[in-house]
């Protein structure tokens, strides 16, 4: 997969370049790399939601949908799309307060799919929404609040409910954590894992923090610069790193004792500072 920006005036630039990987049902990849490394870019482009600077030049995007088999979702139309988007594969996105409407509340929101992909009105509208956020820890009763009457923790828990409302094949996570403590990011982690597990949900999660691919990971995709440096299983890259990078990357994590002196990551592999 390619993806590239062509600014008014100025020559296309590759951002995205040979990116492949596969995820599993009910297993876990994370994608891990320093900002602007391209893994949201590669997120954006599985959902059809690059910005229209923005171009998938190359590449296929398959989808093995239960009910229609095996799809390339980079020759779908926008209407063909927007059916799988909710229901199929399901985002959350990085900063919950500015993903959520602040003028509606989460009760209605978490409802807007279940509406459009499946039909839900009324009572069985009203029982599904309170059921999904008794199942991320919610009482029903919040149903009716508004995202800022409500905890960086309980708008991430209504995020993780919108997105499984619909019970989709795919769930992925653009750093759901990054803005929570790590008492409620141990909380959403482990909530994520076991509705990955209930649904046999294959999941793509976007991290900087290599303590959460160790966590949750099944498999392990490095990018740098927009490529794909180094995959595995988790114990093969975390345990023994083969490219210079992901080496530098984890020399950068600092031990549980604070012992471990903290380096900056190490660009000479380059052959040239970056």
């Amino acid at each position: 997969m390619q993806v590239s920006i062509s600014p008014k005036k100025s020559p296309a630039k590759l951002l995205v370049n040979q990116v492949s990987f596969e995820i599993e049902p009910g297993k876990t990849t994370c994608v891990v790399g320093e900002s602007g490394s391209g893994k949201s870019l590669t997120a954006l482009s599985i959902m059809g939601l690059l910005s229209k600077q923005l171009q998938l030049n190359s590449g296929k995007i398959l989808f093995n949908d239960h009910e229609n088999g095996l799809q390339d979702l980079s020759l779908l139309d926008s209407s063909a799309l927007q059916k799988i988007r909710g229901r199929k594969i399901a985002m959350i996105f990085q900063e919950p307060m500015t993903s959520l409407n602040p003028v509606l509340t989460v009760g209605y929101q978490i409802g807007e799919s279940l509406t459009a992909h499946l039909g839900l009105k009324g009572d069985t509208l009203n029982s599904r929404v309170a059921s999904l956020l008794e199942m991320v820890g919610i009482p029903a009763g919040r149903a009716n609040s508004y995202p800022d009457e409500l905890s960086g923790g309980q708008r991430q828990r209504v995020m993780i409910a919108m997105s499984i409302a619909c019970e989709p094949q795919l769930l992925i996570a653009d750093e759901p954590t990054t803005a929570l403590d790590v008492t409620v990011q141990a909380q959403i982690l482990k909530l994520l894992h076991e509705l990955k597990t209930r649904m046999n949900m294959g999941m793509l999660f976007i991290t900087h923090d290599f303590g959460v691919v160790a966590d949750i990971a099944d498999n392990v995709v490095v990018m740098f610069r927009g490529e794909i440096v180094e995959s595995g299983a988790k114990e093969d890259v975390l345990n023994h790193p083969q490219h210079p990078y992901t080496q530098a990357l984890l020399a950068c994590v600092p031990d549980a004792e604070g012992k471990k002196p903290l380096k900056p990551i190490d660009y000479s592999w380059l052959g040239h500072a970056a």
